[in-house]
């Protein structure tokens, strides 16, 4: 099911970035996550947002960022703010990512009931 609703429950979008980053490019990376989640927190249908760093373990991603979304229509029009965003910076994720050498892995998820 596509629409925000399942089984008669809201159902939040949760939008989670992992990032491979490596130690010379943590600064300058942060500083566009932070810049993007200023904007996102202001957004329409907001829930939360988290950011995480890898503090143990032999993870490969060092740098998780989590934006849950009350539902679908909310995720278009934040991608759409930060397409709007990134342009009026004249920043580009992809150049960013090439030159660091970030790798990164983007995905949508819903919450699952057990």
């Amino acid at each position: 099911m596509i629409g925000d609703q399942a089984s008669g429950q809201l159902k939040h979008i949760c939008r989670v970035h992992k990032f491979v980053v490596p130690e010379h490019a943590r600064d300058e990376f942060l500083a566009k996550v932070w810049k993007t989640h200023e904007l996102l927190r202001t957004l329409p249908g907001f829930v939360r947002d988290l950011v995480l760093e890898q503090s143990s373990g032999p993870g490969e991603f060092n740098f998780v960022t989590l934006v849950e979304w009350a539902g679908a229509s909310d995720v278009e029009n934040a991608k759409a703010a930060v397409m709007a965003l990134h342009k009026e910076m004249n920043f580009s994720p992809q150049e960013l990512f090439a030159r660091l050498g970030i790798k990164a892995d983007l995905a949508d998820y819903r919450q699952i009931d057990a």
